[in-house]
């Protein structure tokens, strides 16, 4: 009993790659066999069987399933999916660094990176980044990581199926550094490691204070320099408020006691990037300048302190 499920005309279908099987192979299953021939293409397993699954595989013509067997002088296509209509939000994001299989972007504060709404970070990239021309090309570019919705700064961002592959690979090893800086209310001490688990898993933030001045509405406010080691949900935000130092604008983990700053948002901004490039295999480092909101509230601060007490 045939295993396809339908014929499919190759005037309206890209092919992508095309590998005739050669002697000696039998007994194994497509699913098996795909991912030694088109790793180039789609380089886990698990994203072979999705491919499969989305009928993006054809065998002697015929869209093929993860039952089917392959034999020797079969004709196997990787086909192109055909992409649901792009929504294209055109907001102008900074580039900080672009090529052929990733970008890097700056992300503002108050957008959300992905979700169901129209104005996101990933319906604005299509907009702003250029489509890669490799033939593992993402429909759209992706972002490989996420900062919440006040939080901004560094965002990287995949433009082939590879490069994401390896970029997520990097973010769950540990071996992308990230740097942010923040504003914490109260004199945080220097060089401070904190390493309380959160849910129940561990979480490494390393927190250098740059600089702490006198404030009116705090008392006194820290700059703070943070190398996050782990990457859990809003990690430095919860290890901050852990130690009594909640970050100037964060309503979710600041105490009702302490008056919330909400003139500027959440004081919070990935400032610095450093990844190994999943092409070159180069260390990309990437650094942007302290947000402007910052240095003005730490002035303006310090100003109507000094004003207050003269």
């Amino acid at each position: 009993m045939s295993c396809f499920i339908k014929k499919i005309s190759y005037s309206t279908i890209k092919i992508l790659h095309t590998h005739i099987v050669p002697s000696g192979v039998k007994n194994i299953r497509l699913q098996n066999y795909a991912p030694t021939v088109f790793y180039e293409y789609i380089p886990s397993n698990s994203g072979i069987k999705k491919a499969i699954k989305k009928g993006l595989f054809t065998v002697n013509g015929e869209i093929a399933t993860t039952a089917t067997w392959i034999q020797s002088k079969q004709v196997i296509n990787l086909i192109e999916g055909i992409p649901k209509p792009q929504k294209v939000f055109q907001m102008p994001l900074t580039i900080v660094y672009e090529d052929d299989f990733l970008a890097v972007i700056q992300k503002p504060a108050g957008i959300t990176v992905s979700g169901n709404a129209f104005k996101t970070i990933s319906n604005a990239l299509a907009y702003n980044l250029t489509k890669s021309t490799q033939l593992d090309a993402l429909f759209t570019p992706t972002a490989v990581h996420r900062l919440d919705n006040q939080t901004s700064g560094l965002l990287l961002i995949a433009k082939t199926k590879s490069a994401q592959v390896a970029l997520g690979n990097q973010f769950k090893n540990n071996t992308i550094q990230k740097t942010y800086h923040a504003i914490a209310i109260g004199k945080v001490i220097k060089n401070l490691s904190i390493k309380t688990p959160i849910a129940h898993k561990s979480a490494v933030t390393h927190i250098e204070t740059i600089a702490s001045e006198k404030s009116l509405k705090y008392q006194e406010i820290s700059l703070l320099k943070i190398h996050p080691k782990t990457g859990r949900t809003h990690q430095i935000r919860i290890h901050l408020s852990s130690i009594g130092h909640p970050i100037v604008g964060d309503k979710l983990y600041t105490k009702n006691t302490v008056k919330l700053y909400k003139e500027k948002g959440l004081f919070l901004c990935a400032t610095n990037l450093v990844f190994t490039h999943p092409k070159t295999l180069k260390e990309i480092s990437l650094a942007i300048k302290l947000p402007h909101k910052f240095t003005a509230f730490i002035n303006r601060e310090k100003k109507r302190w000094i004003t207050y007490n003269s």
